[in-house]
């Protein structure tokens, strides 16, 4: 093995000469200060021209507090139904030629509303020649003569515009065949036509037939 000499070993002298280094860099430092406070740098000075700056009051911008907007409307949903379809039977579709087809009802007959006959009118309707013209059709039942039936019997009668009796109807009567008498003479009666505002109207009106035995 080879051993180096001490005085060759630089690693031994590094700490010591990097004390001694720094000691003579503060004692340079110092000494400079202390003997040339007042050191200036002629060629370092650089002088350019000044700029002006002008500071504008700016206004401070203001946030504007702005309206919500206006909340969307709901979208409808279908609400699943509770209600279970039921199965449907579809039916034969076949035509059967053989079957036999029924025939389609009778059409319905249209019932011809009533004419609507006035019961009071300016001039009401009259039997022509008075009620005499009625007493002299009238035929005294035998069988009222044999009982000896005697009073009045009133007749409804219906007047059209032409003043003919379209129907005719017993409103009180004394029977024993004289009601069925009374009846059949008005209806073979002519009258002249009831009137409103001068023009022929359909009446209604009530006849005495009176019954008396001589």
């Amino acid at each position: 093995m080879r051993f180096k000499k001490p005085m060759a070993d630089l690693r031994a002298t590094y700490k010591r000469a990097m004390k001694i280094s720094i000691i003579i860099s503060l004692a340079i430092l110092i000494f400079a200060f202390k003997f040339f406070p007042h050191l200036e740098d002629k060629g370092m000075a650089l002088e350019g021209p000044q700029e002006l700056f002008t500071v504008e009051d700016i206004q401070q911008t203001k946030q504007e507090n702005r309206p919500p907007p206006p909340p969307k409307p709901p979208i409808p949903i279908e609400a699943p139904s509770d209600d279970v379809l039921e199965d449907i039977e579809i039916e034969d579709t076949e035509i059967d030629f053989e079957a036999e087809i029924e025939a389609p009802p009778p059409p319905k007959e249209e019932i011809e509303e009533e004419p609507t006959y006035f019961v009071a009118v300016e001039e009401m309707p009259a039997p022509i020649g008075g009620i005499k013209a009625i007493q002299e059709k009238i035929v005294y039942p035998e069988i009222a003569k044999r009982a000896g039936v005697e009073g009045k019997v009133y007749i409804l009668a219906f007047v059209n515009e032409q003043g003919e009796v379209t129907k005719a109807q017993v409103i009180k009567g004394i029977g024993a065949g004289c009601d069925e008498a009374a009846l059949n003479a008005v209806l073979k009666t002519r009258f002249t036509p009831g009137k409103q505002r001068g023009k022929p109207v359909k009446v209604q009106v009530s006849i005495p037939i009176v019954f008396k035995l001589k």
